[in-house]
């Protein structure tokens, strides 16, 4: 058994969560480089969690979380995968690397696009109609899936445009809802699009001033700080986005069009990856091999401290003519601020962390640049759970006296 640490390794205060690790999933020889859910039909009386990952030995391996075995492995790919995405309505999934091709559910590929530059596809999103959303590199590509007739097993994948508004790589590519995705880039530009006709609805570039006449040393140190304002991932619920910027996380409340809780740094390396948990939660991973559990607590103020607030502007979040570096206080009366508390960490994997999944009910499934992927489950609750079965079993075999 693993401990998720309390307060990042200190001594635990109070009742300690514990968490199990499962399995470790063997098959990959190199970097994990994607991983995403491969959910079960509806009419499939096998309801076995299902995931799929991809690795930088070109090969894509589908894995029981059950069982922690592999169910069927890909190898005829001719680069890197670098992101996975299952279309559930179309019962398809869609692999983006130096080319877009779209698998069936039996691994048989049914199309592809041509060759997309040597950078590939960094990352993949669902938007309706249909369609799809694809990071690579600056630009932003939209792609239609289509079948040759009603009811045809046949499929093809149609460009549909290209955008080109970032002025850097673009890392990060999510849906706010069902109208609208946020792209994310190398130097801190956040742009939030349409989803149904794929324009801009808003851009902010982040943190600093690029217009600020710089001499060699503080260009110097712009570029040191790049890695710090890389918008790598985010995440959206109806009340709260949550954005890794570099090695912080940054928490914006919706209503209150405001910063209501960060971690400035919150690793000590790239944050890589961010899921929203129940229960106010929120899990982070790192380049510096950690996963961290957080939680979004209520308290009356936060110790001052210089926060970047500019690249939510479009949605209201901040003050468009403060610098871009301000400094948060005591909010206003009517306010109401939370901070962000390390409730545990996940040790386990020997190098940078690139991602995870979250199942409620199946745990936690965390990948790493070490070939591992590993299960993990709540200590406590699987131990009730067993508990629970085991006096089943009891009372099933008539061996459960009550002592009456």
């Amino acid at each position: 058994m693993l401990r998720w640490l309390i307060g990042g390794g200190r001594e635990p205060q109070g009742l300690a969560e514990t968490g199990e690790k499962i399995f470790e999933f063997h098959g990959h020889t190199q970097k994990i480089t994607a991983i995403t859910a491969f959910p079960s039909l509806d009419s499939c009386e096998d309801k076995n969690q299902l995931i799929l990952t991809a690795s930088a030995d070109r090969t894509v391996i589908i894995w029981d979380c059950d069982t922690g075995r592999q169910v069927q492995k890909v190898s005829c790919f001719h680069s890197t995968v670098k992101c996975l995405t299952v279309l559930q309505r179309l019962d398809v999934w869609l692999s983006g690397g130096s080319d877009l091709c779209v698998w069936n559910r039996e691994l048989d590929l049914l199309c592809k696009t041509s060759h997309l530059f040597d950078t590939g596809i960094s990352a993949l999103i669902e938007l309706p109609k249909n369609c799809v959303a694809a990071a690579v590199g600056k630009e932003l590509i939209i792609f239609r899936l289509v079948s040759s007739t009603e009811g045809s097993v046949d499929w093809d994948v149609i460009e549909v445009k290209r955008i080109l508004d970032h002025q850097d790589n673009i890392l990060s590519l999510g849906n706010i809802n069902d109208l609208s995705f946020v792209t994310g880039s190398h130097i801190g530009e956040l742009i939030v699009w349409d989803a149904l006709d794929w324009t801009m609805q808003a851009y902010e570039r982040s943190f600093w001033d690029p217009s600020l006449q710089l001499d060699t040393q503080q260009e110097i140190k712009l570029c040191h700080k790049s890695n710090e304002i890389s918008i790598h991932h985010f995440t959206c619920d109806e009340e709260y986005l949550f954005a890794a910027v570099g090695r912080g996380l940054y928490v914006y409340n919706l209503q209150m069009k405001r910063v209501i809780a960060f971690q400035k740094t919150a690793h000590d390396s790239t944050i890589l990856h961010i899921a929203k948990l129940p229960n106010r939660q929120l899990i982070s991973c790192s380049e510096d091999g950690s996963v961290r559990i957080w939680e979004l607590r209520e308290k009356q103020q936060l110790t001052a401290e210089p926060v970047p607030t500019g690249f939510f502007n479009m949605w209201g979040f901040g003050r468009v003519n403060k610098p871009a570096n301000q400094t948060i206080k005591k909010p206003q009366e009517n306010g109401t601020v939370c901070s962000l508390e390390l409730i545990g960490d996940l040790i386990g994997h020997s190098s940078s962390i690139e991602m995870f999944l979250y199942f409620e009910d199946h745990g936690l499934v965390t990948c790493s640049a070490d070939h591992l992927i590993i299960l993990w489950k709540n200590g406590e609750r699987e131990s009730g759970l067993r508990s629970l079965r085991l006096f089943q079993k009891l009372e099933d075999d008539g061996d459960l006296n009550l002592g009456f």
